[in-house]
């Protein structure tokens, strides 16, 4: 049979003062939102430290006065026994003839506690924090110390399972991205169609289409569409990485495409919602395809830079700036322009096939292209190693093959993926599942 208690006859509040030495170099502690756990903030001198402050010990349940209802909580590890905390950060004694320690912090990592501590919080919009009378004064409900030590017993091997579970998806996961990596790499070898290729022996080779793109090349030059290019310096044997099956040839981005950037307006026309002009940044290369822009731009603006508005179906990839919103390459389905900081590539003579195929290269390739971006804290890939970058160029008739069989591949692994995911939140409701139960009474 369980009892209902208060939060406050259990979790007592404990403070351990600290005469700081100017001289001693201190740990100062602070606690992840999120439920990510207890680390260290920095170290410092006592003479740096103003505020007064309190030891922690290993084991120490501990939480942010103002960030827990956010889940900043956490157990104090061993590596921060004896660090130093403000008066903004809570730490208890447990009493263990109430609640079992286990199963209580096993309770803290639910949602559960989440609402407790966001129940116990008050104050203005920018000052919310702990409030010790309406915290402690909650009531929840308990079972009993022998069914805690039950329930600990199952729990742990519910947990060991569900935590060699969570090592197996995590392992599938790994090999699901090196499987799409297989994938690319032997697209962008050809390996993915010699089987079509026996069959199709007859089509046009690459050198064909290289040379139907030269020409188509020499005639923008001449109506003045776009600028002679310079002339590309020969492809090395030490950057011809593989071998190239029969029909395939080697080339450099810069002859089946335009390489191009933009420019960001000036300061005397700023950025602005009410643009009519797409303009978009490293920052929207996140996905495949781009259909939005967080800004526009005026025609003036436009002007004033010099900066050309791509066409749908640009290319653009991201030529610094890195983080979670940059992606490999990206596809313009809407007429934008762009800043300095993305390359544009724009085909000399058009398909949908070779487009993709770039694609494809760019997706298996980018993370080596980035290697050769220099600089300090934005590492720039520069225009000339975009424009210099080696394709295995494959006939036109084999690209449409290749990306046909890897968006179909492709496909195949979002759907192994979505359920991989599928049964890690699976195994994460089971968890919540079970420990709701063991404070609801079930």
């Amino acid at each position: 049979m369980g009892k209902d208690v208060y939060i406050g006859d259990f979790l007592h509040r404990i403070k351990r003062p600290v005469m700081l030495d100017p001289c001693n170099k201190y740990k100062l502690v602070t606690v992840k939102l999120y439920h990510k756990g207890v680390v260290l903030r920095r170290e410092a001198l006592g003479s740096e430290i103003k505020s007064k402050m309190y030891e922690v010990k290993t084991g120490d349940f501990i939480l942010s006065g103002i960030d827990a209802r956010n889940g900043a909580f956490g157990i104090v590890p061993p590596e921060l026994d004896g660090a130093i905390v403000t008066n903004d950060f809570w730490y208890f004694d447990i009493d263990e003839s109430i609640v079992e320690k286990y199963f209580f912090l096993e309770l803290t990592s639910t949602l559960w506690f989440d609402e407790i501590c966001r129940k116990g919080s008050d104050g203005t919009t920018q000052r919310i924090r702990l409030q010790k009378n309406k915290f402690f004064n909650q009531q929840i409900h308990l079972p009993g110390l022998e069914e805690q030590k039950a329930f600990i017993t199952a729990f742990r091997r519910v947990k060991e399972s569900n935590g060699k579970l969570n090592t197996e998806l995590t392992n599938q996961q790994t090999l699901l991205k090196k499987l799409r990596q297989q994938i690319l790499q032997d697209a962008i070898e050809g390996k993915l169609t010699a089987d079509w290729r026996k069959q199709n022996p007859d089509v046009e080779p690459a050198s064909g289409l290289l040379s139907r793109i030269q020409v188509e090349k020499a005639k923008l030059v001449k109506e003045g569409k776009i600028k002679k290019p310079k002339s590309l310096p020969p492809i090395t044997e030490k950057e011809k990485l593989f071998e190239l099956p029969d029909g395939w040839e080697w080339c450099r981005l810069a002859e089946v495409a335009n390489i191009g950037t933009g420019a960001t307006p000036l300061t005397s026309e700023p950025l602005y919602y009410g643009g009519i002009v797409n303009w978009m940044t490293s920052s929207d290369t996140g996905l495949g395809f781009v259909r939005t822009t967080k800004n526009k731009i005026t025609d003036k603006a436009l002007r004033e830079t010099n900066c050309s508005v791509y066409p749908v179906s640009t290319l653009v990839v991201a030529m610094y700036g890195q983080g979670k919103t940059r992606g490999q390459i990206t596809e313009l389905m809407i007429d934008a322009a762009t800043n300095q900081a993305c390359a544009t590539i724009s085909l000399y003579l058009f398909s949908r096939e070779l487009n993709q195929f770039i694609k494809t290269h760019f997706k298996k390739n980018y993370v080596d292209i980035r290697a050769q971006a220099q600089g300090g804290a934005q590492p720039n890939l520069n225009m000339m190693k975009i424009k210099t970058n080696v394709i295995a160029l494959p006939p036109l008739a084999e690209q449409k093959m290749i990306v046909t069989k890897v968006e179909k591949l492709v496909s195949l692994c979002d759907q192994l993926e979505n359920q991989i995911a599928q049964n890690q939140s699976n195994a994460e409701k089971l968890m919540q599942a079970v420990l709701k139960e063991a404070f609801s009474g079930g």
